[in-house]
C-alpha cells in the first residue's frame, strides 16, 4: 500500500482535482505520506483524506496539501516562507524542496518533536522548526515572500500579515463554522484578498501545549 504505484494513483487523482503545477504533482509523487502517520494507518496513507495523528490533530487531504501548495507559489519561486502548524511534517516535507528556505512553527510539542525527527530522517536540510504559538509567527526569521497555515482563525492575526513581505502571498482558511481558503497578497501596506473555496481545518488556537 506505500508502493511508488499507489503513490502514482494518488497523483492522478490530484490531477483529475485540478491540480495544475507539475512541480508539486512530482513532490507528492515522491514525498513517504505513509512516514508521516501511524503504522496503524500506514496502508491509508495514499488515500486523498485526512487522517488523525494524535493531540486532537490531523494530516491534511493530499489534495489540500497540492492545493495550498501550489496557490503559494503562483506568482514564482519563493525565497524564505512561514508554515504555520507544522503538525506531522508533511506539508513542510512538500514544501521544502520548492522553496529556497522554509521555518515552521508548532504549538504542541509532542508534534513538534515528532516532526523533528521525520524532518531530520528526510536531510530536509532548508527547513527550520521551532516549538511556538502561532499567531506569534517567527518575527526575528521574517519577512517572508509566502506564509501557508494549516489551522484556520476567525480573523487574520495582524502578526503575520505584518510578517509578510511586500509582493508576498499568504494561504490560509478563515472562518469558524463556514471556512473558506484565502489568498492574501501584500502591496506596501495595502493587502488584497481572495477567497478560493471552501475549507475544513482544526481550529487556529494560541498557546504552547507541551
Amino acid at each position: 500500500m506505500t508502493s511508488q504505484r499507489t503513490r502514482n494513483r494518488l497523483v492522478e487523482r490530484l490531477r483529475e482535482a485540478g491540480i495544475k503545477n507539475e512541480d508539486v504533482l512530482q513532490i507528492i509523487a515522491t514525498t513517504p505520506r505513509h512516514f508521516f502517520v501511524d503504522e496503524a494507518l500506514a496502508h491509508r496513507a495514499y488515500e486523498d483524506t485526512a487522517l488523525p495523528i494524535g493531540n486532537g490533530q490531523t494530516i491534511s487531504q493530499p489534495y489540500t496539501v497540492a492545493r495550498m501548495t501550489e496557490v503559494l507559489l503562483a506568482a514564482g519561486p519563493l525565497n524564505k516562507v512561514l508554515e504555520i502548524g507544522t503538525g506531522s511534517g508533511y506539508q513542510t516535507a512538500v514544501l521544502s524542496p520548492l522553496v529556497k528556505r522554509l521555518y515552521s512553527v508548532e504549538r504542541i510539542e509532542a508534534l513538534h518533536n515528532k516532526a523533528a525527527s521525520r524532518i531530520a530522517a528526510l536531510k530536509l536540510r532548508n527547513v527550520r522548526l521551532a516549538l511556538s504559538d502561532g499567531t506569534w509567527g517567527w518575527q526575528e526569521k521574517g519577512p517572508y515572500d509566502g506564509i501557508l497555515a494549516a489551522a484556520a482563525p476567525e480573523q487574520v492575526p495582524q502578526s503575520l500579515l505584518d510578517q509578510l513581505a511586500d509582493g508576498g502571498r499568504m494561504v490560509l482558511p478563515v472562518g469558524s463554522e463556514q471556512q473558506k481558503l484565502v489568498l492574501i497578497t501584500r502591496r506596501g501596506e495595502h493587502f488584497t484578498r481572495k477567497t478560493l473555496e471552501p475549507a475544513r481545518f482544526v481550529p487556529f488556537l494560541s498557546g504552547i501545549q507541551r
